[in-house]
């Protein structure tokens, strides 16, 4: 039977079956057929990918994206079209009282796939702006554990998770209890938390140290304070026990959440990101977060390794999604692909103090296969 699509001579690296070679791949009927030499022949459309690189759907773990619903919100298929990327996680911008809206106006419009982790405050990041900032965990008043559970438990195709973002700026005077509905919900649902972080108090230690196995610590190379690692440079012992019983380390950059002063130093101690993310919003969408492959590139500057950084976009988030059908181009999976390029552009980045490194390159897109079909990026 001959072939859908063919992406063919791109270097393909997909981090879930140790491919990382040159290679046609062809998809038919909905679903990836084959990965190798000379797959060509014969297909329905064929395009010339050679010099680019072709990985799994890319996986943005950590996205705003209740576009028109919140003030925070981005256009989800504009951002995603724009970045190469197949699944748009959205972390927290719909509560309880307000995911209806945001499943029936956003996800089920847009072409490309949106996942969510339920926010347990019952309007979820509600006062998000330049000229005004809310804290929706200020008020254990909006703690809605009974509604989201409720609405997790009746949404499983949508709902992976629960958020709950904790720290001066979002939790003020409640500290570290909302954190603790939370994490009720999410065991008494059977799902992940993400729990963001930022300034004191709580203290990092005391956040990291309530998760659980499978539980994602969002903003995880913060600047000071409330960095992960000490003074002296060495990472936190906090942070290494709750590496070691399998908590999910997270960028989400962000406006506040990426700090090259933290990034090399953990990168000096070889304690790399399990996951990189945007966190993108509207108040960074023009930097200095700008995009997933914006972010991706910073993590190639700091000399992490290019498999590494697909992995932790792709395989990576697949895994803290629980969703074994994503991030991967192995025979059989879902009919979807991105694929970027290392352009020889000199960039500026810039992290959320302002500190900016040079690099003589960066991550661009070229296209995206959705749903079997071959989708070019911007031009």
């Amino acid at each position: 039977m001959p072939h859908d699509l063919v992406l063919a001579g791109g270097r393909v690296i997909d981090p879930a079956t140790g491919t990382d070679r040159l290679a046609d791949v062809a998809f038919a009927g909905g679903r990836v057929a084959a990965v190798g030499p000379g797959l060509a022949a014969g297909a329905a459309e064929v395009v010339d990918v050679a010099g680019a690189i072709v990985t799994p759907g890319l996986i943005d773990l950590h996205t705003h994206v209740y576009w028109g619903g919140t003030s925070l919100g981005v256009d989800p298929d504009s951002y995603a079209a724009g970045a190469a990327i197949a699944t748009l996680v959205d972390t927290g911008s719909a509560g309880p009282g307000n995911f209806a809206g945001f499943r029936a106006h956003v996800i089920a419009a847009a072409e490309t796939r949106i996942l969510a982790y339920l926010h347990v405050s019952f309007a979820g990041i509600f006062g998000f702006s330049r000229t005004i900032m809310v804290g929706e965990s200020h008020d254990m008043r909006l703690m809605a554990a009974r509604e989201a559970a409720e609405v997790a438990r009746a949404n499983p195709d949508t709902i992976i998770g629960i958020k709950v973002r904790i720290g001066a700026h979002a939790s003020g005077p409640s500290g570290i209890a909302p954190l603790d509905v939370a994490l009720d919900v999410a065991d008494a649902t059977g799902l992940p938390l993400m729990c963001h972080i930022d300034e004191p108090p709580p203290s990092y230690e005391a956040v990291v140290a309530r998760l659980r196995p499978g539980d994602v610590l969002t903003h995880c190379f913060r600047p000071f304070p409330n960095a992960p690692m000490r003074g002296d440079g060495q990472v936190k012992p906090e942070v290494l026990a709750a590496r070691a019983r399998g908590v999910i380390f997270d960028i989400g950059h962000g406006m506040g959440s990426f700090s090259w002063a933290t990034a090399e130093a953990m990168a000096r101690a070889g304690f790399w990101p399990d996951t990189i993310s945007s966190d993108v919003h509207s108040l960074c969408l023009q930097g200095p977060a700008w995009d997933l492959l914006r972010t991706m590139t910073k993590f190639l500057a700091l000399g992490m390794p290019m498999a590494e950084v697909v992995k932790a976009a792709t395989l990576a988030p697949a895994r803290a999604l629980r969703r074994d059908d994503l991030g991967t181009l192995a025979p059989g999976a879902i009919a979807e692909a991105s694929v970027i390029r290392l352009a020889p552009i000199p960039t500026v980045l810039e992290d959320v103090e302002g500190v900016t490194r040079d690099h003589p390159a960066r991550l661009v897109p070229v296209g995206r296969v959705l749903s079997g079909r071959w989708r070019p990026g911007p031009t």
